[in-house]
This record gives structure tokens, C-alpha cells and sequence, in this order.
């Protein structure tokens, strides 16, 4: 089983996130990629079993960079897989619901009939650049613990 994690990043912050997310399903046993989306020239569903989404919240929605990767993702290549989805975005958006990148990005997956696996994943960052709050470099490692028994189950 292989997967892969893309994200883009401003300052830093969901970067850190898509790299807790890649290290922790390693350790699980399962084989995984990590890209930043600015670096990923050609990808084929061929050679990937599931896939981890990210993207900072900018203006109530995903990064540019990530809507333009949404755009390329064919459905009929992904159909079925498994998928989940992940943002870094600050407290009063999380409150107000007004932050929404990575129920964005999952609804789009969705759409392509990929399988969402777990809830999206919101890391809380405070202000524009960071840092992230203490403790969510835990709780990620903790959804992706999650994440890594969800795919053994499925067997993907």
C-alpha cells in the first residue's frame, strides 16, 4: 500500500502538518509520499493507493495552487480510493465556521467519487504566519494514527 500527502504552504505551518501526517502513517508501515504542490510535476493515480489533501486557509478557501491541482485530478483515475483532507487556519474562522479549505477540497474529492476516509483535519494557527497552537502537531499525529487503521481496514 502507498499514499501520498500534498500540500501547499505560505508560511510553513500546514507544511509542518502534511510532514506529522507522511511521518506517522510511515511508522504505521505504510509507504509514503510528501510533496509540496508547487514541486509535483506529473502524478498518477496508478502509483498511489490513497491521498492526503492540505492547504492553508486563504480568504475562506483553499491556496490557488491547490484549486489548480483539484482541476488535474481525474475522476476516472481516483474513483474509489480513499482520500482525506486537512487545513491550518486561525481559531476565529474554526468558531465562526468561516474557514473552510479543507471541506472545500473534500467536497471536490467527493465529487470525483473518492472515498473520504475520516472528518477533515483543522490545525489551528495563530494569525496569518503562525505558529501553530501547542498541541497540534499532536493531535495530527493522532489522526493520522487514525487515518493508518482506517487503511489497513479497508486494505486499500
Amino acid at each position: 500500500m502507498k499514499g501520498i500527502v500534498i500540500y501547499d504552504t505560505s508560511y510553513g505551518n500546514t507544511k509542518t502538518i502534511a510532514e506529522a501526517i507522511a511521518e506517522t502513517v510511515k511508522e504505521s508501515g505504510i509507504e509514503v509520499d510528501l510533496f509540496d504542490v508547487k514541486d509535483l510535476k506529473k502524478l498518477s493515480a496508478k502509483d498511489y493507493n490513497f491521498l492526503v489533501l492540505g492547504s492553508p486557509t486563504r480568504f475562506g478557501t483553499m491556496s490557488f495552487a491547490i484549486r489548480g491541482f483539484l482541476g488535474k485530478v481525474e475522476s476516472e483515475e481516483w474513483m474509489n480510493k480513499p482520500f482525506t483532507a486537512f487545513d491550518t487556519e486561525n481559531p476565529e474562522n474554526i468558531e465562526k465556521e468561516q474557514g473552510r479549505a479543507a471541506e472545500k477540497i473534500a467536497a471536490n474529492l467527493r465529487d470525483k467519487n473518492m472515498n473520504q476516509l475520516l472528518p477533515v483535519l483543522k490545525a489551528v494557527v495563530f494569525g496569518a504566519k503562525g505558529p501553530l497552537k501547542e498541541g497540534e502537531i499532536e493531535r495530527t499525529k493522532e489522526y493520522a494514527r487514525k487515518l493508518a487503521i482506517k487503511l489497513k481496514e479497508q486494505k486499500v
